[in-house]
Protein backbone atom coordinates (compact mmCIF):
# COMPACT_ATOMS: atom_id res chain seq x y z
CA UNK A 1 0.00 0.00 0.00
CA UNK A 2 1.23 3.36 -1.05
CA UNK A 3 2.44 5.50 2.08
CA UNK A 4 -0.82 7.99 2.26
CA UNK A 5 -2.95 5.83 1.91
CA UNK A 6 -3.40 5.17 5.97
CA UNK A 7 -4.65 7.26 8.40
CA UNK A 8 -2.28 9.69 10.53
CA UNK A 9 -0.86 7.02 12.38
CA UNK A 10 1.16 6.02 8.81
CA UNK A 11 1.75 9.78 7.85
CA UNK A 12 4.20 10.79 5.00
CA UNK A 13 -5.88 -23.77 3.37
CA UNK A 14 -7.27 -25.12 -0.01
CA UNK A 15 -7.31 -24.89 -3.51
CA UNK A 16 -10.38 -23.30 -5.02
CA UNK A 17 -13.88 -23.94 -3.44
CA UNK A 18 -15.99 -26.83 -4.46
CA UNK A 19 -18.85 -25.64 -6.01
CA UNK A 20 -21.59 -27.78 -5.20
CA UNK A 21 -23.02 -26.87 -2.02
CA UNK A 22 -24.84 -23.43 -2.83
CA UNK A 23 -27.12 -25.68 -4.63
CA UNK A 24 -26.95 -28.35 -2.36
CA UNK A 25 -29.87 -29.21 0.71
CA UNK A 26 -31.06 -26.43 2.79
CA UNK A 27 -29.40 -27.92 5.93
CA UNK A 28 -25.83 -26.64 4.54
CA UNK A 29 -27.16 -23.13 4.31
CA UNK A 30 -28.64 -23.85 7.54
CA UNK A 31 -24.88 -24.96 8.80
CA UNK A 32 -23.19 -21.90 7.75
CA UNK A 33 -25.49 -19.54 9.19
CA UNK A 34 -25.29 -20.99 12.56
CA UNK A 35 -21.18 -21.56 12.21
CA UNK A 36 -21.06 -18.20 10.50
CA UNK A 37 -22.54 -17.17 13.75
CA UNK A 38 -21.06 -18.89 16.13
CA UNK A 39 -17.65 -18.22 15.09
CA UNK A 40 -18.20 -14.34 15.38
CA UNK A 41 -19.14 -15.13 19.03
CA UNK A 42 -15.99 -17.26 19.49
CA UNK A 43 -17.77 -20.22 19.77
CA UNK A 44 -17.94 -23.52 17.46
CA UNK A 45 -15.97 -24.10 14.47
CA UNK A 46 -12.70 -21.91 16.05
CA UNK A 47 -9.16 -21.81 14.40
CA UNK A 48 -7.34 -24.95 15.11
CA UNK A 49 -5.16 -25.09 18.07
CA UNK A 50 -0.95 -24.69 16.86
CA UNK A 51 0.21 -27.22 14.46
CA UNK A 52 3.13 -27.91 12.35
CA UNK A 53 2.59 -26.20 9.13
CA UNK A 54 3.55 -28.10 5.89
CA UNK A 55 6.12 -26.31 4.01
CA UNK A 56 4.70 -24.84 0.41
CA UNK A 57 5.91 -25.43 -3.02
CA UNK A 58 5.75 -23.89 -6.80
CA UNK A 59 4.50 -26.44 -8.74
CA UNK A 60 3.42 -25.62 -12.16
CA UNK A 61 0.69 -22.69 -11.79
CA UNK A 62 -0.21 -23.77 -8.21
CA UNK A 63 1.71 -23.75 -4.73
CA UNK A 64 1.34 -26.94 -3.48
CA UNK A 65 2.06 -28.64 0.38
CA UNK A 66 3.87 -31.40 1.40
CA UNK A 67 1.03 -33.92 0.09
CA UNK A 68 1.36 -32.25 -3.44
CA UNK A 69 -2.60 -31.00 -2.27
CA UNK A 70 -2.83 -27.37 -4.42
CA UNK A 71 -2.86 -24.80 -1.31
CA UNK A 72 -3.87 -21.15 -1.70
CA UNK A 73 -3.15 -18.49 0.58
CA UNK A 74 -6.16 -16.77 2.25
CA UNK A 75 -5.25 -13.69 4.48
CA UNK A 76 -4.77 -10.66 6.14
CA UNK A 77 -1.81 -7.78 5.79
CA UNK A 78 -0.66 -6.70 9.25
CA UNK A 79 0.80 -3.10 8.78
CA UNK A 80 2.32 -1.58 12.20
CA UNK A 81 5.44 -2.84 11.43
CA UNK A 82 6.85 -0.66 8.97
CA UNK A 83 6.62 2.95 10.17
CA UNK A 84 7.21 3.02 14.14
CA UNK A 85 11.03 2.10 13.88
CA UNK A 86 11.57 4.56 11.77
CA UNK A 87 9.42 7.56 13.57
CA UNK A 88 11.31 6.44 16.65
CA UNK A 89 8.65 5.46 19.30
CA UNK A 90 8.16 2.00 18.93
CA UNK A 91 9.10 -1.53 17.33
CA UNK A 92 5.28 -2.83 16.42
CA UNK A 93 1.93 -0.67 16.38
CA UNK A 94 -0.93 -2.68 18.32
CA UNK A 95 -0.87 -5.78 20.09
CA UNK A 96 1.04 -8.82 18.57
CA UNK A 97 -0.22 -11.37 21.76
CA UNK A 98 -0.91 -14.86 20.67
CA UNK A 99 -4.75 -13.53 22.15
CA UNK A 100 -4.80 -10.74 18.60
CA UNK A 101 -3.43 -13.77 16.73
CA UNK A 102 -6.61 -15.59 17.70
CA UNK A 103 -8.79 -12.97 16.92
CA UNK A 104 -7.26 -12.98 13.34
CA UNK A 105 -7.36 -16.39 13.22
CA UNK A 106 -11.00 -16.75 13.76
CA UNK A 107 -11.64 -14.83 10.26
CA UNK A 108 -10.74 -18.39 8.63
CA UNK A 109 -7.45 -17.14 7.43
CA UNK A 110 -4.10 -19.17 7.07
CA UNK A 111 -1.77 -16.52 6.44
CA UNK A 112 -0.87 -13.23 7.56
CA UNK A 113 1.75 -10.35 5.49
CA UNK A 114 4.65 -8.69 7.77
CA UNK A 115 5.32 -5.33 6.01
CA UNK A 116 9.41 -4.38 7.15
CA UNK A 117 11.21 -1.60 7.25
CA UNK A 118 14.77 -2.01 5.51
CA UNK A 119 16.50 0.83 7.48
CA UNK A 120 14.80 -0.82 10.97
CA UNK A 121 16.53 -3.91 10.12
CA UNK A 122 20.12 -3.20 9.06
CA UNK A 123 20.39 -0.48 11.83
CA UNK A 124 21.11 2.39 9.60
CA UNK A 125 20.56 5.90 8.44
CA UNK A 126 19.72 6.84 12.20
CA UNK A 127 17.21 4.69 13.45
CA UNK A 128 17.39 5.12 17.22
CA UNK A 129 18.83 1.72 18.30
CA UNK A 130 15.55 0.88 20.61
CA UNK A 131 13.92 0.53 17.34
CA UNK A 132 16.05 -1.13 15.74
CA UNK A 133 18.96 -3.63 14.44
CA UNK A 134 18.55 -6.74 17.23
CA UNK A 135 15.67 -5.35 18.94
CA UNK A 136 13.68 -5.11 15.58
CA UNK A 137 14.41 -8.28 14.22
CA UNK A 138 14.03 -9.89 17.35
CA UNK A 139 11.01 -8.11 17.59
CA UNK A 140 9.77 -8.96 14.40
CA UNK A 141 11.11 -12.76 14.78
CA UNK A 142 8.81 -13.03 18.18
CA UNK A 143 5.97 -12.39 16.37
CA UNK A 144 6.78 -14.78 12.92
CA UNK A 145 6.66 -17.26 15.61
CA UNK A 146 3.72 -16.31 17.43
CA UNK A 147 2.11 -16.44 14.31
CA UNK A 148 3.32 -19.74 13.30
CA UNK A 149 2.07 -21.43 16.58
CA UNK A 150 -1.32 -20.30 16.27
CA UNK A 151 -1.07 -22.49 12.57
CA UNK A 152 -0.95 -19.69 10.08
CA UNK A 153 1.93 -18.89 7.45
CA UNK A 154 3.72 -15.63 6.92
CA UNK A 155 4.81 -13.53 4.15
CA UNK A 156 7.53 -11.29 4.57
CA UNK A 157 7.62 -8.06 2.76
CA UNK A 158 10.03 -5.46 2.15
CA UNK A 159 7.79 -2.17 2.48
CA UNK A 160 9.57 1.10 3.29
CA UNK A 161 12.91 2.07 2.27
CA UNK A 162 15.18 4.41 0.98
CA UNK A 163 18.32 4.79 -0.84
CA UNK A 164 21.86 5.97 0.41
CA UNK A 165 21.54 7.99 3.94
CA UNK A 166 17.84 8.79 3.15
CA UNK A 167 15.46 7.46 5.98
CA UNK A 168 12.61 5.02 4.83
CA UNK A 169 9.66 6.87 6.06
CA UNK A 170 7.53 5.55 2.62
CA UNK A 171 7.97 3.78 -0.17
CA UNK A 172 10.23 4.43 -3.28
CA UNK A 173 9.61 3.05 -6.72
CA UNK A 174 11.30 0.50 -6.42
CA UNK A 175 14.08 -0.92 -4.15
CA UNK A 176 17.28 0.82 -3.17
CA UNK A 177 20.44 -1.68 -5.06
CA UNK A 178 22.27 0.45 -1.58
CA UNK A 179 20.66 -1.35 0.69
CA UNK A 180 17.96 -3.61 -0.41
CA UNK A 181 20.56 -6.96 -1.35
CA UNK A 182 21.82 -6.65 1.94
CA UNK A 183 17.86 -6.28 3.38
CA UNK A 184 17.29 -9.81 2.13
CA UNK A 185 20.57 -11.43 2.22
CA UNK A 186 20.10 -10.99 6.14
CA UNK A 187 16.19 -11.73 5.96
CA UNK A 188 16.76 -14.76 4.30
CA UNK A 189 19.32 -15.73 6.38
CA UNK A 190 17.42 -15.38 9.75
CA UNK A 191 14.57 -17.38 8.33
CA UNK A 192 15.98 -19.80 5.66
CA UNK A 193 15.17 -22.76 7.98
CA UNK A 194 11.47 -21.86 8.50
CA UNK A 195 10.05 -23.29 5.62
CA UNK A 196 6.37 -21.53 6.61
CA UNK A 197 7.76 -18.18 5.52
CA UNK A 198 7.65 -16.84 1.99
CA UNK A 199 9.82 -13.52 0.98
CA UNK A 200 7.62 -10.68 -0.96
CA UNK A 201 10.28 -8.97 -2.21
CA UNK A 202 9.14 -5.45 -3.07
CA UNK A 203 6.13 -3.78 -1.98
CA UNK A 204 5.19 -1.76 -5.41
CA UNK A 205 7.22 -1.15 -7.61
CA UNK A 206 5.59 2.37 -9.48
CA UNK A 207 6.89 4.51 -12.31
CA UNK A 208 9.35 2.29 -14.06
CA UNK A 209 9.52 -0.23 -16.82
CA UNK A 210 9.39 -4.06 -16.92
CA UNK A 211 13.25 -4.22 -17.90
CA UNK A 212 14.25 -1.77 -14.78
CA UNK A 213 12.01 -4.02 -13.07
CA UNK A 214 13.81 -7.04 -13.85
CA UNK A 215 17.15 -5.56 -13.81
CA UNK A 216 17.65 -2.49 -12.12
CA UNK A 217 18.09 0.97 -13.34
CA UNK A 218 18.90 4.54 -12.52
CA UNK A 219 16.05 6.89 -11.74
CA UNK A 220 15.63 10.30 -12.65
CA UNK A 221 16.68 11.22 -8.89
CA UNK A 222 19.71 9.95 -9.66
CA UNK A 223 20.07 6.81 -7.36
CA UNK A 224 20.14 3.03 -8.48
CA UNK A 225 17.26 0.65 -7.95
CA UNK A 226 17.83 -3.15 -7.61
CA UNK A 227 16.13 -5.08 -10.20
CA UNK A 228 14.04 -8.54 -9.43
CA UNK A 229 17.02 -10.26 -10.17
CA UNK A 230 19.28 -8.83 -7.90
CA UNK A 231 17.02 -9.33 -4.94
CA UNK A 232 16.13 -13.45 -6.00
CA UNK A 233 19.99 -13.71 -6.43
CA UNK A 234 20.59 -12.16 -2.82
CA UNK A 235 18.01 -14.90 -1.32
CA UNK A 236 19.44 -17.80 -3.09
CA UNK A 237 23.16 -17.09 -2.12
CA UNK A 238 21.47 -17.67 1.51
CA UNK A 239 20.46 -21.37 1.07
CA UNK A 240 16.98 -20.53 1.49
CA UNK A 241 14.58 -21.97 -0.62
CA UNK A 242 11.34 -21.27 0.03
CA UNK A 243 8.94 -19.62 -2.59
CA UNK A 244 9.58 -15.42 -3.63
CA UNK A 245 6.77 -13.45 -4.33
CA UNK A 246 7.62 -10.92 -7.32
CA UNK A 247 5.02 -8.24 -7.49
CA UNK A 248 4.47 -6.63 -10.48
CA UNK A 249 4.88 -2.70 -11.94
CA UNK A 250 2.46 -0.10 -11.33
CA UNK A 251 1.79 -0.33 -7.86
CA UNK A 252 1.65 -4.03 -8.18
CA UNK A 253 -1.77 -3.96 -10.66
CA UNK A 254 0.39 -5.19 -13.61
CA UNK A 255 1.47 -8.37 -14.52
CA UNK A 256 1.13 -7.76 -18.14
CA UNK A 257 4.61 -9.16 -18.94
CA UNK A 258 5.38 -10.33 -15.69
CA UNK A 259 5.97 -13.97 -17.67
CA UNK A 260 8.63 -12.21 -20.38
CA UNK A 261 10.36 -10.77 -17.46
CA UNK A 262 10.18 -13.34 -14.83
CA UNK A 263 13.32 -13.42 -12.95
CA UNK A 264 15.46 -16.69 -13.13
CA UNK A 265 15.22 -18.96 -9.76
CA UNK A 266 17.93 -21.61 -9.51
CA UNK A 267 14.87 -23.41 -7.59
CA UNK A 268 11.93 -22.71 -9.93
CA UNK A 269 10.05 -21.16 -7.14
CA UNK A 270 8.89 -18.24 -8.27
CA UNK A 271 5.12 -16.51 -7.47
CA UNK A 272 3.68 -13.70 -9.33
CA UNK A 273 2.70 -11.08 -6.86
CA UNK A 274 -0.75 -8.66 -7.16
CA UNK A 275 -2.26 -5.71 -5.97
CA UNK A 276 -5.96 -5.14 -6.39
CA UNK A 277 -7.78 -1.82 -5.07
CA UNK A 278 -11.05 -0.68 -6.65
CA UNK A 279 -8.68 2.92 -6.69
CA UNK A 280 -5.99 1.44 -9.02
CA UNK A 281 -5.86 0.50 -12.31
CA UNK A 282 -6.57 -3.24 -12.60
CA UNK A 283 -9.91 -3.01 -11.04
CA UNK A 284 -12.51 -4.97 -13.63
CA UNK A 285 -13.14 -8.70 -14.53
CA UNK A 286 -12.33 -7.43 -18.14
CA UNK A 287 -8.53 -6.70 -16.71
CA UNK A 288 -8.42 -9.82 -14.29
CA UNK A 289 -9.47 -12.23 -17.09
CA UNK A 290 -7.39 -10.45 -19.76
CA UNK A 291 -4.01 -9.56 -17.73
CA UNK A 292 -3.69 -11.80 -14.42
CA UNK A 293 -5.56 -15.27 -15.77
CA UNK A 294 -2.98 -16.17 -18.14
CA UNK A 295 0.23 -15.55 -15.76
CA UNK A 296 -2.12 -17.96 -13.06
CA UNK A 297 -1.94 -20.45 -15.85
CA UNK A 298 1.79 -20.44 -15.75
CA UNK A 299 2.74 -19.52 -12.32
CA UNK A 300 0.51 -19.35 -8.65
CA UNK A 301 -0.54 -15.68 -8.55
CA UNK A 302 -0.58 -13.99 -4.79
CA UNK A 303 -3.02 -11.25 -4.49
CA UNK A 304 -0.92 -9.64 -1.16
CA UNK A 305 -2.93 -6.59 -0.92
CA UNK A 306 -6.44 -6.63 -1.72
CA UNK A 307 -9.21 -3.90 -0.77
CA UNK A 308 -11.91 -1.13 -1.16
CA UNK A 309 -12.17 2.09 0.00
CA UNK A 310 -15.62 3.89 1.51
CA UNK A 311 -16.39 0.89 3.81
CA UNK A 312 -17.79 -1.83 1.51
CA UNK A 313 -17.29 -4.56 0.12
CA UNK A 314 -19.16 -5.06 -3.25
CA UNK A 315 -15.80 -4.99 -5.35
CA UNK A 316 -13.72 -7.19 -2.88
CA UNK A 317 -16.58 -9.36 -3.35
CA UNK A 318 -16.43 -10.19 -7.21
CA UNK A 319 -12.92 -9.90 -7.22
CA UNK A 320 -12.57 -13.11 -4.50
CA UNK A 321 -15.59 -14.98 -6.47
CA UNK A 322 -13.17 -14.41 -9.43
CA UNK A 323 -10.01 -15.53 -8.05
CA UNK A 324 -11.92 -18.77 -6.25
CA UNK A 325 -12.63 -19.92 -9.48
CA UNK A 326 -8.91 -18.83 -10.74
CA UNK A 327 -6.88 -20.54 -8.11
CA UNK A 328 -5.62 -16.95 -7.30
CA UNK A 329 -4.91 -16.36 -3.70
CA UNK A 330 -5.93 -12.95 -1.83
CA UNK A 331 -4.59 -11.09 1.58
CA UNK A 332 -6.68 -8.30 2.58
CA UNK A 333 -5.43 -4.95 3.51
CA UNK A 334 -5.26 -4.24 6.35
CA UNK A 335 -5.67 -5.70 9.54
CA UNK A 336 -5.37 -2.10 11.53
CA UNK A 337 -8.13 -0.23 12.89
CA UNK A 338 -6.99 3.05 10.58
CA UNK A 339 -10.69 3.94 8.98
CA UNK A 340 -12.37 3.50 6.07
CA UNK A 341 -9.90 5.25 4.05
CA UNK A 342 -6.86 3.09 4.93
CA UNK A 343 -8.35 0.75 3.58
CA UNK A 344 -8.93 -0.95 7.69
CA UNK A 345 -10.49 -4.44 8.00
CA UNK A 346 -11.15 -3.50 11.86
CA UNK A 347 -12.69 -1.28 14.04
CA UNK A 348 -10.36 -1.49 16.59
CA UNK A 349 -8.03 -3.89 17.76
CA UNK A 350 -10.80 -6.48 19.25
CA UNK A 351 -11.08 -7.55 15.95
CA UNK A 352 -14.42 -6.12 15.22
CA UNK A 353 -14.88 -5.77 11.43
CA UNK A 354 -15.50 -2.77 9.16
CA UNK A 355 -18.11 -2.85 6.88
CA UNK A 356 -15.53 -3.65 4.40
CA UNK A 357 -13.38 -6.12 6.53
CA UNK A 358 -17.26 -7.79 6.91
CA UNK A 359 -16.87 -8.55 3.19
CA UNK A 360 -13.45 -10.36 3.91
CA UNK A 361 -14.51 -11.98 7.12
CA UNK A 362 -17.60 -13.81 5.66
CA UNK A 363 -16.40 -14.74 2.64
CA UNK A 364 -13.27 -16.77 4.03
CA UNK A 365 -15.57 -18.12 6.91
CA UNK A 366 -17.94 -19.86 3.84
CA UNK A 367 -14.67 -20.85 1.85
CA UNK A 368 -13.69 -22.54 5.08
CA UNK A 369 -16.90 -24.21 5.93
CA UNK A 370 -17.35 -25.23 2.70
CA UNK A 371 -13.68 -26.92 2.82
CA UNK A 372 -15.34 -29.06 6.06
CA UNK A 373 -18.16 -30.17 4.23
CA UNK A 374 -16.33 -31.64 1.20
CA UNK A 375 -14.73 -33.47 3.81
CA UNK A 376 -17.07 -34.68 5.00
CA UNK A 377 -18.17 -35.90 1.85
CA UNK A 378 -17.95 -39.48 1.23
CA UNK A 379 -16.35 -40.44 -1.66
CA UNK A 380 -18.10 -40.84 -4.73
CA UNK A 381 -21.10 -38.58 -3.44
Amino acid sequence: MLSGRLGDRRRDACGPAPSGWRHGAGWRRLALLFCLTAMAANAGCSAPASTALPALHVSGHVLIDAAGKPFRLLGVDRSGTEYPCIQGWGLIDGPTSPQEITLMAAWGINAVRIPLNEDCWLAINGVPGAFSGARYRAAIRGYVARLHKAGLYVILDLHWNAPGNSPATGQEPMADLDHAPAFWSSVAGAFKGESFVLFDLYNEPRDIDWQCWLDGCTLPEGWRTAGMQTLVDAVRATGARQPIIATGINSGADLSSWLRYRPHDPTNQLVAGLHVYNFTSCATLACWTGSVAPVARKVPVVTSELGQGGCSHSFIDQFMLWADKTGVSYLGWTWSPFGCGAPALIQSWDGQPTPYGEGLRTHLLQLQLEARIALTKPRGA
